[in-house]
């Protein structure tokens, strides 16, 4: 499998990068193509030119539809397919090139090995990298990483002006009370997006709550988030509810994510129609907020 991210420190002058799915994170700028508003896939146009095309894949859901792309932009340059849907384990990390500008990675891999994740099988260990500016951080584990790593992103992030954002996720059972104090010290204080995910202790979860919050976080701002797997299988709507409303009993707003398949042979777990509608409940605060204080959504 080609490795994208090691390609592209020679790529050719003109680079198209082609994504199957558009997400917040998707690059918008002139060579990059993704599905707007009502399409159902990026297809070339009648003008674009390239030396190069680069199909990025993050979601193994959405492999068939970069098989389709690559037989359709074959035509106008050669094309080269991966992504972490594809296995890439790049340790390095472009700015801007395969997620938008401001989203940043500055370290790679986890420890742990969830039995759900595919984060470990990638890369087995947290490997801190050079650090690039940036106010979204999406490591896959930045906690775990040694402290003058941790510190010298948070320096960096002191040095953004704006809201910072960890929607990569903060793992509660990393957390350690010198984090606790370099997340109270940004300002504004940042949106956190801990896990609470099968098999961990619903007290790591409760710790982490408590210390954020005698920190200086308040429940209020909606700032101490959770995300919350669910529908994964033999999961129950009854289980799956209580772990989200065991998180707003500690203090942070869940944010449901549906687990999804990642192989052939799991298919007959995927999850109904019904769990979808469960996700979108319980995945905007607005409506878990409304909702428990008697308010319609």
């Amino acid at each position: 499998m080609t490795d994208l991210v090691k390609i592209a420190s020679a790529s050719p002058k003109r680079l198209i990068r082609v994504f199957p799915r558009r997400t917040k994170a998707t690059p918008l700028d002139d060579l990059a193509r993704s599905p707007s508003k009502g399409a159902i896939l990026p297809f070339p146009g009648f003008l674009d030119e390239a030396d190069e095309i680069h199909i990025d894949v993050t979601f193994t859901q959405d492999t068939p539809k970069a098989e389709m792309l690559a037989e359709q932009w074959k035509h106008v340059a050669p094309v080269k397919v991966g992504g972490v849907a594809y296995g890439d384990n790049a340790l390095d990390f472009t700015p801007g090139l395969y997620i938008k500008p401001g989203y940043t990675f500055t370290s790679r891999g986890c420890p742990r090995r969830c039995w759900f994740c595919s984060v470990w099988k990638r890369n087995g260990e947290t490997t801190p990298i050079p650090i690039t500016d940036g106010w979204n951080i999406l490591d896959d584990n930045l906690l775990a990483c040694p402290e003058p790593h941790v510190r010298a992103v948070f320096a960096m992030l002191a040095r953004q002006g704006r809201q910072i954002e960890f929607t990569g996720g903060l793992e509660a059972l990393a957390l350690q009370d010198y984090q606790v104090g370099l997340l109270a010290d940004l300002r504004p204080r940042p949106n956190c997006f801990f896990a609470y995910d099968p098999g961990d202790p619903f007290e790591t979860l409760e710790s982490a709550a408590s210390r954020m919050l005698a920190s200086g976080f308040t429940e209020c701002s909606h700032r101490l988030r959770a995300y919350v797997l669910i529908g994964y299988p033999k999961d129950t709507f009854t289980a799956a509810t209580k772990r989200l409303e065991q998180m707003i009993s500690i203090g942070f707003t869940p944010h449901a994510m549906l687990w999804q398949p990642e192989t052939p042979s799991a298919e007959k777990w995927r999850p109904s129609p019904e769990w979808g509608k469960f996700q979108r409940r319980w995945a905007r605060p607005a409506i878990i907020h409304a909702t428990r204080h008697g308010v319609a959504a």
